[in-house]
């Protein structure tokens, strides 16, 4: 089963001897990230810095950082046993026999019991400070050198939708500015700013609450793409198959956060407030975001544990700690992708496309631009409507192999017949998109043309080898004396 919180799942990693304590002066400007960036390339162990300059709260990094410890965290051993559960609850086998519907009984029970539940107490308040809560005595990082300042990099944040009550969980970078203020960096894809759109018609304040730490599950669960109106709570329960216990913020009341969180920030954001300039940050693409006019969000009070610790993430040149929260998303939403897109047998976001730069997609082709229909196909199904490039390959190929992919790409294609481009929504940090948010797509069909797809040649075989010849050398290879 997945920690119950933060410290359980440091306590998890230490006994398999995936975390490294540093009990020696560090400093959150600039030297974290460089110990992380590194650490993490070599994809070395979870970091728990127990003594940040200008901070009594020790700093906790790198905690999803290899394939091994996100599974943890989900409590599987594999992706796909949690795609496995997603495919069950949305192509249910219905029982035709009594003694069926009696063994389909357990399975209901439980999925009736994860919505979120709110309880009286919970440790995230076991201290609270109110007027004198201070944003600058949590060790939040400056990141990298050209960064407009500090960060809070890994709070999941709660917010309603005024009209419906319904929750989100999002995870969006929160810049410092003084000790009750900060700027809350959100995407207009975002459903976090589509709740603040909606308290700006109605003209009210908008109250927010951040929540770092808590169950295992939710730091991943704030980074799904959900479709809008499904909680993010809800899902996490899913995920450790039970509910998620909430109690109510002291200084915002209609929020909830997490009852076993380390430190929650509660505060506001006035629509009808002048936006703050935030940025810029170093991020995920490899490249500076650039600074633009973000929500200001006021502090109203920082509640925590005891003695809590402060969850913390840095972005930049992949591999980082997100590429495993990427990777894991790709599996686990597999199931949901294929109901929407049928024709799609498996795909791959490589590591050097940064999410959404580019994904490589597998289809059984079938029929004349069977490949340019799965195209638009992704290209209008949620968050994959960002994806600049597309790769469509023929079903014998490995997606997860990129040398596999690039030398169907060099094979196959004809540039003028074989290559698409549209426009359409791209991501925020595209710094090579003409406008921000908006540009031009690629989509390449890697497959084996057929007729019916332009002017096509007679088209050869690829080269393999008899399975028969391929169990021979098998069996025979220690006799041929080769390693």
């Amino acid at each position: 089963m997945p920690a119950a919180d933060l410290q359980t799942l440091v306590q998890e990693c230490e006994q398999r001897g995936w975390l490294h304590r540093i009990r020696v002066p560090v400093d959150p400007a600039l030297e974290i990230t460089e110990i992380a960036d590194r650490t993490t390339k070599a994809g070395g162990p979870a970091l728990l810095f127990e003594n940040v300059k200008g901070s009594s709260i020790p700093l906790l990094i790198n905690t999803f950082g290899t394939r091994e410890r996100m599974c943890l965290a989900l409590g599987c051993s594999d992706f796909a046993q949690i795609a496995d559960r997603v495919r069950d609850i949305i192509r249910p086998q219905i029982p035709a026999t009594f003694i069926q519907k009696i063994r389909k009984l357990p399975e209901l029970a439980q999925l009736g019991s994860l919505p979120p539940k709110t309880v009286r107490r919970g440790v995230c308040q076991e201290v609270v400070h109110t007027d004198d809560a201070d944003l600058f005595t949590l060790p939040a990082l400056h990141c990298w050198p050209d960064d407009g300042g500090r960060y809070i990099t890994f709070g999941a944040i709660f917010s309603k939708d005024p009209e419906t009550g319904e929750r989100n969980v999002g995870m969006y970078r929160v810049q410092l500015f003084e000790p009750q203020l900060a700027a809350m960096h959100w995407h207009v894809h975002h459903d976090g700013a589509r709740h603040f759109r909606k308290y700006k018609r109605l003209g009210q304040r908008m109250p927010l609450a951040i929540a770092l730490g808590g169950p295992a599950v939710l730091p991943y669960a704030a980074t799904c793409p959900l479709p809008p109106g499904i909680d993010e709570c809800l899902f996490a329960g899913f995920l450790q198959q039970g509910p998620l216990e909430l109690v109510r913020c002291v200084s915002q009341p209609d929020i909830e956060a997490p009852a076993s969180a380390e430190i929650v920030i509660e505060g506001y954001i006035d629509p009808a407030e002048d936006l703050i300039l935030e940025g810029p940050f170093g991020d995920h693409t490899g490249f500076y975001s650039l600074a633009d006019n973000y929500p200001r969000f006021h502090v109203t009070a920082i509640t925590h544990r005891s003695n809590p610790v402060f969850p913390a993430t840095i972005v930049g040149k992949p591999p980082q700690e997100d590429y495993w929260l990427g990777k894991a998303t790709e599996r686990i939403f597999l199931p949901l992708l294929q109901m929407l897109i049928p024709d799609l047998i498996d795909y791959d976001l490589p590591m050097f496309g940064c999410f959404h730069n580019c994904a490589f997609v597998k289809i059984r082709k079938e029929y004349p631009f069977h490949a340019r229909k799965v195209m638009h196909a992704v290209w209008g199904a949620g968050q994959m409507a960002l994806t600049k490039i597309i790769v469509v390959v023929d079903e014998h190929v490995d997606v997860h192999n990129q040398d596999e992919v690039l030398f169907q790409l060099c094979s196959n294609v004809d540039p003028r017949r074989d290559i698409v481009t549209a426009d359409g929504p791209l991501d925020i940090l595209d710094h090579a998109a003409p406008v921000c948010g908006a540009g031009s797509k690629l989509g390449i069909d890697a497959t084996k043309k057929i007729p019916g797809e332009g002017q096509v040649r007679a088209w050869p075989d690829e080269l393999e080898m008899p399975a028969e010849i391929r169990e021979l050398v098998t069996r025979r290879w220690a006799d041929y004396g080769l390693p």
